[in-house]
């Protein structure tokens, strides 16, 4: 005969625990996202200006998204390119290398041979390393060939343009001289369309990023979006065509914000908003000779293609909630180049294994920190001529030669004015903290700011070389080459 053994149950002592319980299951999908590393987001516009986005200033576009991630996050009022042209400045910011370390100058184009060389780590593969899945939709323009493609440099996919947009037989001002072929859009390694047209093109590069940000929502991830506009020829879809009062170039901003906007969107309803670092930013100033059809860089001086503040100093905005206090602003000096190894450092990602320029500007976008953990920074053009240099509130120009539009008569709906030369034949010298525009010349008052910034601009060309005074530098390497 089978005894049957009966238990008295507590329902009141085992409520809790199966509350415990559900509670838990409840929130395990929310738990995933806000206790892994961050998603890492970065936004980068092409050519764009200083006084373009309305919390820098621009009262005729509207950028209201934009202006949001502000107010949300923080503005970097002294934020610097690493270089005033196109792929030099996107070597650096994937990089955190001066581009010239590393080989790339000026902007490459289709007949180039050269890009991107191998064992260099990149941002994307840095983040890969550990476990982000990676994906670019935009303009590439570090090389065209298959060895220098994105998917080839830690990405695991990309939609958009190998260079810029004006390098293709359609754009109106090329006349005979240029013999571009057609523009291809690429998907990962295959050409999957021509464009003769680009309205769309905004649009498309911002429907996929949201594309990606669902398809990875479970995961870390790393999402480049690098926008060939507002880089002329400019372009943009009827649905802003029209609606700034700042003519085309103005439009093209709004459409820009807008993409901003449905990024931001797309990591909100997925839950990813408190745990994703989103970075906005452009790769240099405004193409000033192409007039209306050109970005402002005010309240600072020239523009693309030149070391003055103009040239390089670009608005940034940064937002993560967990660590960046919201509404804040920082004025304390930052380059492209410390944007891989901040990132590195709250990702916990290893720095790549060969040198590299940047430091870590974490402690100064959490509030921790007002120094600047660089001594100085260099400001290089062309093939490494060693223009000028930032130390502290100072910026020190060496004798080169540069262009201006002042004086010039600008281009107009999208013909290119010409710009004018300029030889510096003395060293100049400005308080940009002061003087912004850089109207006052004070290398004669400040003798010994002089001498320490010429000691640290010596200590660099032995390092990375200045073609001005005909020096090689002994750290720099070279690109990577077809075989």
């Amino acid at each position: 005969m089978k005894t049957i053994v009966l238990y008295k149950i507590n329902i009141e002592r085992l409520l809790p625990l199966l509350l415990l319980v559900l509670s838990s299951c409840g929130n395990r999908e929310q738990n995933k996202n806000t206790e892994r590393v961050p998603n890492v987001v970065l936004i980068f516009t092409d050519d764009q200006g200083y006084n373009d986005v309305g919390v820098f200033g621009a009262n005729d576009i509207a950028t209201p998204n934009l202006d949001q991630m502000a107010r949300e996050g923080a503005m970097l009022t002294s934020y610097y390119s690493a270089q005033a042209v196109c792929s030099a400045s996107r070597a650096g910011i994937l990089t955190g290398c001066y581009p010239n370390r590393i080989g790339i100058h000026n902007a490459l184009g289709p007949d180039n041979t050269h890009g991107i060389n191998a064992s260099e780590t990149t941002l994307a593969e840095m983040l890969k390393s550990k476990g982000y899945k990676t994906g670019i939709f935009g303009k590439w323009h570090l090389g065209h060939h298959p060895k220098f493609l994105p998917t080839r440099h830690g990405f695991d996919e990309w939609f958009g343009i190998p260079y810029s947009n004006d390098m293709w037989p359609y754009h109106p001002q090329q006349g005979p001289i240029f013999n571009f072929p057609d523009l291809p859009l690429y998907e990962n390694e295959t050409v999957v369309d021509t464009l003769t047209e680009q309205s769309q093109l905004t649009t498309r590069i911002t429907e996929r990023s949201v594309d990606f940000i669902h398809r990875n929502k479970d995961e870390p991830f790393f999402l480049y979006v690098p926008h060939p506009q507002p880089h002329v020829p400019l372009f943009v879809s009827d649905k802003f065509k029209g609606k700034s009062n700042r003519g085309l170039y103005g439009d093209v901003i709004m459409e820009l914000d807008w993409s901003v906007g449905q990024i931001m969107e797309a990591l909100k309803n997925n839950g990813l908003e408190e745990n994703t670092i989103v970075m906005f930013t452009s790769d240099n100033g405004p193409w000033l000779s192409y007039g209306n059809h050109a970005g402002s860089a005010l309240p600072f001086r020239e523009g693309k293609g030149t070391a003055w503040e103009g040239g390089q100093r670009e608005p940034f905005i940064i937002k993560y909630p967990k660590a960046i206090p919201a509404g804040k602003t920082i004025a304390v000096p930052i380059m492209a180049i410390d944007i891989l190894p901040s990132i590195a450092e709250v990702t916990q990602a290893e720095l790549p294994n060969r040198t590299i320029d940047g430091k870590s500007v974490w402690k100064v976008l959490t509030g921790e920190s007002n120094e600047s953990p660089q001594e100085a920074y260099f400001f290089y053009y062309r093939v490494n001529e060693l223009f000028g240099v930032r130390y502290g509130e100072w910026k020190l120009y060496f004798p080169h030669r540069y262009r201006t539009m002042i004086g010039q008569e600008p281009g107009k709906d999208g013909s290119p004015g010409n710009y004018k030369m300029i030889d510096m034949e003395e060293i100049e010298l400005y308080n940009v903290v002061n003087d912004e525009s850089e109207i006052k010349n004070v290398a004669a008052k400040y003798p010994k700011i002089v001498a320490e910034i010429k000691l640290l601009a010596n200590n660099m060309r032995s390092r990375l070389g200045d073609s001005l005074l005909e020096l090689e530098g002994s750290e720099t390497r070279q690109a990577g080459q077809l075989e």
